[in-house]
């Protein structure tokens, strides 16, 4: 699982990150608005964490060009400020949940665990471009339809979600299949199985790489 932290405070930002390593989180850290938005728009996350007071741009501004663009990745804001319309603007603005400073790390976990738990399991249909694929039926579907095994949806289902997004081999690994055996040749091999279905339903996505690098998937030109 990977987390993308955006903490000004030097201080507060080591102890989050040190928690979430410990946890086994792989964690991005950085510490203004606009390096959360543009490592939002480059790389895949299960959650962001957010402050909302930061340098250059503010956390409520960040969280609202995100949503913007498209991102629904479960996003946590912190402040130091208790006021309920601070909360009303993060909520009104696309955060999925508010902890205010001082907090226990205990707690910031439990919602980061509620939210990642959620999140996988809301995404019932997905399209992009001509192709939709309904998660609970392991169906894909274009020009014609087909039926998914139960890892060939939850790879498929994780590209979708952040197409045009890179994912290593590893990182597909410990996503899709969560500690099992896994390798490289695994993950490509069914990374060819999709390649195959989307070409026998017709779909216009192409999921580029080769076995043992990254992959994306995207609308094909």
């Amino acid at each position: 699982m990977r987390i993308l932290l955006a903490e000004d405070e030097k201080a507060m930002a080591m102890a989050v990150v040190a928690v979430l390593k410990h946890e086994g989180y792989e964690v991005d850290a950085v510490a203004d608005g606009k390096a959360a938005t543009e490592q939002a728009a480059a790389h895949a996350y299960d959650a962001m964490v957010f402050d909302i007071m930061m340098p250059l741009m503010d956390g409520v501004t960040a969280l609202t060009k995100i949503r913007e663009a498209g991102n629904r990745t479960p996003v946590i804001l912190l402040t130091a400020k208790a006021e309920v319309d601070d909360r009303i603007e993060g909520l009104d603005a696309g955060a999925d949940d508010y902890l205010a400073k001082p907090f226990a790390m205990g707690e910031l976990l439990a919602r980061l665990r509620s939210l990642i738990r959620r999140n996988q399991t809301d995404s019932a249909n997905l399209t992009l471009g001509a192709v939709t694929l309904d998660v609970e039926q392991q169906e894909l579907s274009a020009k014609s339809s087909i039926r998914l095994a139960s890892k060939e949806t939850q790879l498929l289902q994780l590209l979708m979600a952040n197409a045009g997004k890179p994912f290593t081999t590893e990182a597909l690994a410990d996503r899709v299949w969560h500690g099992e055996e896994a390798d490289a040749s695994v993950v490509y091999l069914y990374i060819s199985y999709l390649r195959e279905k989307l070409a026998a339903v017709g779909g216009d996505l192409a999921i580029t790489g080769e076995q043992g690098g990254s992959f994306q998937l995207a609308v094909a030109p």
